[in-house]
Formats: C-alpha cells, sequence, structure tokens
C-alpha cells in the first residue's frame, strides 16, 4: 500500500511538529465554502477555525471555491462580498442591515446592488502569511500569493502577486508553458499516479512534466 497522505483526516501529517497543518475539506462546514482535497492551511492557534476567523462576511449568496492542492499559510483572510457597503448614493451607511423601519424601506436597494459574486482559487496555488483576498477575485492555478499582499483584482495562472494593492511582479513560467501545466493538470490525475511521479511535480520543468502525462495517457496532443 502506498504511503501517502488520508485526505479525509484533518491532521494528516506524520511530523509532529507539523499538527498546525489541517486538511480544509475535513473541517469546513459551510455550504458556501467548497474546499478541494489535499488544499491545507497551516495556523498554530487552530486551523479548524479556519471558515469563521478566515472567510469574513460570509453569507450569501457568492461563495468561496478552492481547488485542490493549495498551501494556506496563517492568517489568509477571504472578505466576502457581504461586506460591502451601498455606494450608489450620498451614504455608504448599511441601513437595511438593522432591520425595522430602515430595512423596510431600504430592503429593494441592498438587495438590488451589483456584486462581484464567487471568489476562486485555482488549483495548486500557495497563498502566503496574512495575504487578504478581496471579494469576487479570481486566483488561476499555479499563482503565488505573497506574505501580506492585499489581492483586489484577478490573478492570473501561474502568476506572483505581491503588494498593497497586490499586482502581478512576473509569471512563473511562459506562457505557452502555462497553457501546457493547465492542460496536463496534474491535480486532477489519480493519487497513485501523482505519488509515482511527484519528484517531477515537484522539481520538473514543463515538458518533462508533460512527457510523464503522455506516458500515462493523461495528455494528448
Amino acid at each position: 500500500m502506498p504511503n501517502t497522505p488520508d485526505p479525509t483526516l484533518a491532521h494528516p501529517s506524520t511530523r509532529p511538529e507539523l499538527t498546525t497543518v489541517t486538511f480544509l475539506s475535513t473541517v469546513v462546514t459551510s455550504p458556501l465554502i467548497e474546499v478541494g482535497d489535499y488544499t491545507y492551511y497551516d495556523d498554530p492557534a487552530g486551523a479548524e477555525e479556519f471558515e469563521t476567523r478566515n472567510v469574513l462576511y460570509n453569507h450569501g449568496p457568492a461563495r468561496l471555491r478552492i481547488g485542490r492542492f493549495c498551501a494556506l499559510a496563517t492568517g489568509a483572510r477571504f472578505i466576502m462580498p457581504a461586506a460591502n457597503h451601498p455606494m450608489i448614493g450620498c451614504s455608504t451607511y448599511p441601513f437595511t442591515l438593522f432591520g425595522g423601519d430602515w430595512a423596510d424601506a431600504t430592503l429593494d436597494i441592498a438587495t438590488s446592488l451589483p456584486t462581484k459574486g464567487d471568489t476562486v482559487v485555482g488549483n495548486d496555488v500557495w497563498i502566503g502569511r496574512d495575504a487578504t483576498i478581496m471579494p469576487g477575485v479570481r486566483i488561476g492555478d499555479g499563482a503565488i500569493i505573497a506574505t501580506g499582499a492585499v489581492v483586489t483584482s484577478d490573478v492570473p495562472a501561474y502568476g506572483i502577486a505581491a503588494g498593497n494593492p497586490a499586482r502581478v511582479i512576473r509569471r512563473r513560467f511562459y506562457d505557452d508553458d502555462v497553457a501546457l501545466l493547465q492542460r496536463i493538470a496534474w491535480w486532477d490525475w489519480p493519487i497513485a499516479t501523482i505519488t509515482t511521479h511527484v519528484r517531477t511535480i515537484m522539481a520538473g520543468q514543463p515538458k518533462q512534466l508533460a512527457a510523464v502525462a503522455r506516458q500515462e495517457g493523461l495528455l494528448h496532443d
């Protein structure tokens, strides 16, 4: 039997110093949050509380969707669209929030405000410590979000974004290789195949990984 982490365990690492690492799919319960297998959050204060401490203003209809094999460092936060205030008139004060006559007079305004929709994080994304992802942002596969970044706009696949507001400072690979990696989509391979070729996935170049994918019948030209 292969010795690989069990995606159904909250704390999958056999290393005692990594008990702070938690597979999020095992602890998230909110129907508004979707997390793929093997995506983890690392927090010494308790990664199990991710959905209440790190996903803020999470009351529908927008969802947070995170792919597989992502790595989230301590303090990574997602601001959901419910945090937004109206900016169509003289005041940004959320009168509707408090119910009563205020809500009766303004509910139609609040429910018709534009929204940026779901916040989407692709596969194999690394989000650094204390990074903040703003509502409706889409982060592509293989992207890296630097420590302390405030991401206010979309980040392309295999882009590296840093700063406040974050900007893409470079791409990890040339466009042709990015397109190739997304066709390979190693994160969707069977775990046994990933395990067999984990060294190439971790340290190989896109064309080397493409050769493996063709060998396995997982990439066709």
